[in-house]
């Protein structure tokens, strides 16, 4: 494409996004647009942001590389089903405000998914292009029109429609319940959400750092929804201030969505657990993201700065922890995980960062006690090395101990980051609420949200277990179209009913 012709598509508007793509064909060969960084040992001794996003001309290079297919799979593999093509089309046309209102058709946190979403396992992994190359940078690209829209202003605030008279309740902030919020106040409805922290956006601001997602990001569209007529209650424990059937018998809510993630972690269960320097990752993450420890003391929540760290477990939410260690000062920050480098969970591109920031690997390693000295703080992990033998149910190669190979790291803090389940709070004070074998709420399905209980839906972390943002984003879409459809038809789970 040459300059002329693409200033002349730049003149068009949003309904000329699909034109500008199919002349973008004519430059097969732009390869895709590394994102600029800090250096790694720059970044790994600060809380940064670690990218830095994408220049305009990167951004227009990025977009050229779509081919506009007319039939879109990126769009379908996007949990919330952003119309992918069109903003990319609007991009090339320089419409970036008019791309960002296509994206929150559907999201309302683009610069957040721009950030954390796992993209190359969603709507890129079908993009066409990965067939034969690297496919189009489709997050970089939200991101990137999210923060024009952050540095130059503009854009407008989604309207409603015309009020229903109806109350929905919302119990928990995070990005799950942020979502219906967004939805379900588009529709008219009013909305309250209940918030047990003191600030709400859920895991985006109690467990990703800063350096992954600055918190300013999460407050901006927090107050998006507020400029909307979301009224967000903070520091309110639904089941301890009020319960369910309180919220809607005294209150007078027409429905209820449960949303509140799945934030009881587990332990490893070996001798020393109970050593001080034992963290689990929400503790640690915690400290340091939401209560800002990292900056003490300027906030006035200290944490512990310590000089070799273990994080056991190989999710982002290790990878976030061991980070975070090495940044608070740490000499040696390592990740104890009981696979091979193949299997770990955690985003390749978390991985390689914490690799390039100096955080060492003890791979097929599995802790068997913690250490501790006689004043009761941690002074050792005692590993036994592991290989990896059948599948087990997860389809992984299981890992089987080496007899004789136990080694000693010496720390002075772990930190557990093995998972989380639900908190029993909700079960104990909502008579009829079902929950499954696995201890999370049951529904009907994570497409209608229909809990056992009539009038109160559930979605996210707290129905599947610990998963994406962008999931649990896709959850809140799905529970406000369920609670919509509930409250015009009345219809409900015939298990469930009342």
């Amino acid at each position: 494409m040459t300059e002329e012709k693409k200033d002349q598509g730049a003149a068009g508007q949003g309904g000329q996004g699909g034109e500008g793509g199919r002349k973008g064909q004519g430059r097969p060969k732009v390869p895709r647009q590394s994102m600029p960084e800090q250096a790694p040992l720059v970044r790994a001794k600060n809380f940064d942001e670690v990218t830095l996003g994408y220049t305009e001309e990167q951004a227009l290079l990025e977009a050229s590389r779509c081919l506009q297919c007319k039939k879109p799979f990126c769009t379908t593999g996007c949990p919330v089903g952003i119309d992918i093509k069109s903003f990319i089309g609007l991009i090339q046309s320089k419409d970036y405000l008019s791309a960002l209102a296509k994206i929150k058709e559907s999201s309302l946190l683009p610069a957040v998914c721009g950030r954390v979403c796992p993209q190359e396992m969603q709507c890129e992994k079908v993009c066409i292009l990965s067939k034969k190359g690297d496919s189009v940078a489709i997050g970089r690209l939200e991101r990137f029109v999210a923060d024009f829209q952050a540095k130059h202003g503009g854009g407008r605030i989604p309207k409603a429609e015309a009020p229903t008279g109806k109350k929905i309740a919302i119990v928990g902030a995070g990005p799950s319940g942020l979502t219906a919020a967004f939805d379900l106040t588009v529709m008219g409805h009013k909305v309250t959400i209940f918030e047990a922290l003191h600030k709400a956006g859920g895991v985006l601001v109690y467990g990703i750092p800063e350096f992954r997602l600055p918190k300013a990001i999460v407050e901006r569209e927090v107050k998006v929804l507020e400029q909307m007529g979301v009224e967000i209650k903070l520091n309110y424990v639904i089941g301890k201030i009020k319960t369910i059937d309180q919220l809607m018998s005294e209150d007078g809510f027409d429905a209820v969505y449960i949303c509140n993630g799945a934030g009881l972690p587990w332990f490893m269960g070996i001798p020393g657990e109970n050593l001080n320097g034992v963290y689990s990752a929400n503790e640690f993450l915690t400290r340091s993201n939401l209560m800002k420890a990292f900056r003490f003391p300027e906030f006035d929540t200290p944490i512990k700065r310590f000089k070799n760290v273990a994080v056991v477990g190989g999710g982002n939410v290790a990878m976030d922890a061991v980070r975070t260690a090495l940044r608070l000062g740490a000499d040696n920050a390592y990740i104890v995980y009981r696979r091979s480098k193949d299997e770990l969970p955690a985003r390749k591109e978390e991985v390689e960062h914490a690799m390039h920031e100096g955080v060492q690997f003890k791979l097929l390693t599995a802790p068997v006690k913690v250490l501790g000295n006689e004043q009761g703080w941690v002074k050792g992990l005692e590993c036994i090395e592991m290989e990896l033998g059948d599948p087990d149910d997860s389809g992984r190669r299981r890992p089987v101990p080496k007899p004789g190979s136990e080694f000693t790291l010496e720390v002075d803090a772990v930190v557990v980051s093995i998972g989380t389940s639900s908190n029993p709070l909700l079960f104990q004070t909502t008579p009829g609420l079902g929950q499954t074998k696995r201890g999370y709420i049951e529904v009907e399905s994570e497409q209608t949200c229909r809990t056992t209980k009539k009038g109160v839906f559930a979605g996210g972390d707290i129905v599947t277990g610990s998963a994406t943002v962008i999931l649990a984003m896709g959850a809140g879409r799905s529970a406000a179209k369920g609670i919509d459809e509930y409250l015009k038809t009345g219809e409900w789970w015939s298990k469930g009913a009342l």
